[in-house]
């Protein structure tokens, strides 16, 4: 198969672009494989792992390997999360393509990932606020986040290590560091329009705990409107 026939998806496209040159890779919930495999073709690896916890997606991920000639170069392994990976066999880290809770599990069942010595580049599908919560809490900082539209669906892509951060309320909904990204007022809107729809169903419930919810959740829309606030005037719009 032509090497130039693989062609990534936008949000992994993001990922590969961030990966170092000469990095020595493991993707945690590789599926298909597709993000080792390019990156190898193109020769910016030193060596990959891809792990997936089920053994489906792991022979989808070889016979994508084979496909391309690669399989010789691609270390696969069934494994939970990083648990079947030792802090030596890799310098960069890629998670992608599930929940910031997932991501966070992952990372908290690996704590050599806070040693300073890999770079941590994760894709959070939903919950992305408590995947920088988790993040500014136990040892991360973020050093840079981007969003990316991918089949009309936005993402935020992160890149983080070891270090220690506070981030406001703003920045836990509202990413870490989009200050300048073209598309975060729009990311921004979508998160409170979001928690409004959120408010508005509990204020239809008589549950006592829906009020304190509702208002935890208007605080959170406060703090993300400052945050549109200085993306605006950031942004000259």
């Amino acid at each position: 198969m032509n090497r130039r026939k693989l062609e990534l998806t936008a949000r992994l496209q993001l990922l590969a672009d961030w990966v170092p040159q000469g990095a020595t890779l493991v993707d945690v919930g590789t599926d298909h494989a597709y993000l080792p495999v390019w990156l190898m073709l193109e020769g910016r690896l030193c060596s990959a792992i891809a792990c997936d916890l089920r053994s489906g997606p792991l022979s989808r991920g070889r016979r994508t390997a084979e496909q391309y000639n690669v399989d010789g170069q691609i270390t696969f392994r069934l494994c939970n999360g990083l648990a079947g990976i030792s802090p030596q066999e890799a310098d960069t880290v890629v998670i992608a393509g599930m929940g910031g809770e997932n991501i966070a599990a992952i990372l908290a069942a690996a704590p050599w990932t806070t040693d300073g010595h890999h770079t941590l580049l994760l894709q959070p599908q939903s919950r992305a606020e408590e995947l920088r919560a988790f993040l500014s809490t136990n040892g991360y900082t973020i050093f840079r986040e981007q969003l990316v539209v991918d089949r009309g669906t936005m993402y935020p892509v992160i890149e983080a290590a070891a270090g220690t951060q506070t981030l406001s309320l703003g920045q836990l909904y509202g990413g870490a560091c989009l200050t300048h990204d073209p598309l975060g007022g729009r990311y921004l809107v979508e998160q409170i329009l979001r928690l409004q729809a959120a408010v508005a169903g509990l204020n239809r419930t008589d549950r006592p705990e829906a009020a304190k919810k509702a208002d935890q959740l208007r605080d959170i829309m406060g703090s993300l409107l400052e945050v549109w606030e200085e993306w605006r005037y950031a942004n000259g719009t």
